[in-house]
């Protein structure tokens, strides 16, 4: 039996609440490789979207996977390799640059003078 591969169901959860998958991996998939597959099936039509693999978190089981590691290596009982479908969620980390600068400027307060009054 060492010539059949293990394989995972995973549907990956994105945080408007529609998903992509589910789709069969293989065990020895690294997360890296399941990030890629995200970037190739994400929604043209969704906005803000990610750009890179970088762009990417994926969760399972409240734990953030590491680029490196295979679904193998996942030892959460969420991550079950006997069957049925693993939901992961994906967090896509906002564009950097405009965003945070105007941000930042909103959450500056005012810049007027405040008098104290002690009576």
């Amino acid at each position: 039996m060492s010539g059949v591969q293990e394989q995972v169901e995973i549907k990956f959860r994105l945080h408007d609440g529609s998903d992509i998958g589910p789709r069969k991996y293989p065990a020895a998939t690294r997360v890296a490789t399941l990030k890629e597959s995200i970037l190739a099936q994400w929604p043209k039509e969704k906005e803000n979207g990610p750009r890179t693999v970088n762009d990417l978190k994926l969760i399972n089981a409240g734990k953030i996977l590491e680029n490196n590691n295979t679904l193998g290596e996942c030892k959460s009982p969420i991550c079950d390799l006997s069957g049925g479908i693993t939901t992961m969620h994906v967090v896509v980390r906002p564009p950097s640059s405009e965003k945070l600068t105007e941000k930042k400027s909103v959450n500056q307060p005012p810049k007027s003078t405040c008098g104290c009054v002690i009576l």
